[in-house]
């Protein structure tokens, strides 16, 4: 029986480890697959999660309950030395140990690139968990919470004031989505004005939203604008210490909430701890059928994977890291390495764009292919419907369906459960103040 490891658990680790459920046959393969998180999760619902849109826990899917054939080890795959079929995982409780295999399937992602700007590491949240999203959005509710009982003055605007840093899909989303809560928000709060919120989008480059041309891109821009928002492009973080933030062009305002999203970077485990060949990105290279380039029974996939891209009429072409490709490309591992594991020739990766499509709030959109650009209402259904339909499983499809008709009903859902990361705060103090607690329960 051939022992096969997934290092990861993301989109391509997913759907590679479905699909190898079901078409081996029996006794011809076990297959174990590796993540820290017990889920995989689905980043395009993350902006909606950040506005209330979809519940935390349906933007995730069980590897557990999904993959019901395959071996899932809660850790951390930390060091790989595919010369003598060895990983090293660090799992969540004990000691590390070492994983014997016969082939390795590496799509352990990306983490989000952070850069040595003073004050982020200890004032930003990313947005790439379902964790990140959901302290996001608490974070914004607490804030208009604490300012209402305020006089105008520093601390109300700083706790007004969101700062999104980088204009790629995922800054740009969860930008236009958090706005869009705020501004519901304000007919909840008659002590705050819309005039106080402050929402600043910073990009590095002169543009946002590289996966669409010029002139839509610019159209976002405008309707961001529009609805009150501050777009700065060629402009740079230059610090956030304190959450005192200061940009390149001298401008410098306090800010409650900062939202890092500027791109991603290579996996380093991926990069600096195997034996695998890696780009200058510290990308796995890989051939078009996703097999190690020069490294029998290796094979890698999605953003730990520098892809050919065969659809690209630009020579050399990598595929961008989406979750259009991560999918696509997973499914294929499955059947490439059953193709192999059965003596059959595996086959290319093409795939040629469907477009792009962004969520920027309720009711507002913009989608793109080739030259068709739709925005506003229609785009914004079409977002919805495309993800519904590609989110795994009917289980989290009947989920979401609800909870959205459920909002379409009676709203958003303005419940703030911050609170929920200090769990043992009531226990402990039992309702007092600090300084009224007996010396024991004093930390």
């Amino acid at each position: 029986m051939h022992r096969i490891l997934i290092v990861g658990g993301g989109y391509a680790g997913f759907y590679a480890a479905w699909k190898l459920e079901k078409k081996l046959r029996k006794g011809e393969a076990m297959v174990t697959l590796v993540d820290p998180r017990p889920y995989l999760t689905y980043q395009p619902f993350l902006p909606e999660v950040v506005a209330g849109a979809v519940e935390a826990r349906h933007a995730a899917v069980s590897l557990r309950r999904h993959l019901r054939r395959t071996h899932v080890i809660a850790g951390t795959v930390t060091a790989l030395d595919h010369a003598h079929r060895v990983a090293t995982v660090r799992p969540t409780d004990g000691a590390a140990f070492e994983f014997g295999y016969d082939l390795v399937v590496v799509t352990a992602g990306a983490v989000t690139r952070k850069l040595p700007v003073p004050g982020v590491a200890e004032q930003a949240i990313g947005l790439k968990h379902v964790e990140e999203a959901v302290a996001i959005r608490d974070r914004l509710l607490t804030s208009f919470d604490r300012a209402a009982v305020l006089p105008e003055g520093p601390l109300r605007r700083k706790l007004l004031t969101v700062t999104f840093v980088g204009g790629g899909f995922s800054g740009v989303e969860g930008f236009g989505e958090l706005l869009s809560l705020a501004t519901a928000l304000l007919k909840r709060y008659p002590e705050l004005r819309r005039d106080e919120l402050r929402f600043h989008l910073v990009e590095a480059s002169g543009r946002i939203l590289p996966e669409v041309t010029d002139r839509p891109g610019r159209w976002v821009v405008r309707e961001l604008e529009r609805r009150g928002a501050r777009v700065h492009l060629g402009t740079l973080v230059t610090s956030a210490a304190g959450g005192h933030v200061t940009l390149s062009t001298g401008e410098e305002f306090d800010s409650e909430l900062i939202v890092w999203t500027a791109g991603n970077g290579a996996n380093p485990v991926i990069g600096k701890h195997t034996d695998l060949p890696v780009d200058e990105r510290g990308l796995v290279v890989v051939r078009p059928d996703l097999r190690v380039e020069g490294v029998p029974g290796a094979w890698a996939a999605g953003d730990a994977a520098a892809v050919p891209d065969l659809a690209s009429p630009v020579p050399g072409a990598r595929t961008v890291p989406n979750a259009q490709h991560a999918y696509r490309q997973g499914k294929l591992l499955a059947r490439n390495i059953i193709a192999t594991l059965r003596g059959r020739e595996p086959k290319p990766y093409v795939h040629r764009s469907l477009g792009s499509i962004a969520t920027l709030g309720l009711g507002r959109g913009i989608f793109q292919y080739r030259r068709l650009v739709i925005t506003g209402l229609p785009a914004w259904l079409m977002h919805r419907g495309y993800h519904v339909l590609a989110v795994p499983s009917w289980e989290r499809k009947v989920r979401v369906l609800a909870v959205w008709l459920t909002a379409a009903l009676f709203g958003r859902d303005i419940l703030s459960l911050a609170s929920v990361q200090h769990p043992r705060d009531a226990f402990v103090g039992g309702g007092a103040q600090p300084e009224d607690l007996p010396a024991p329960f004093k930390v």
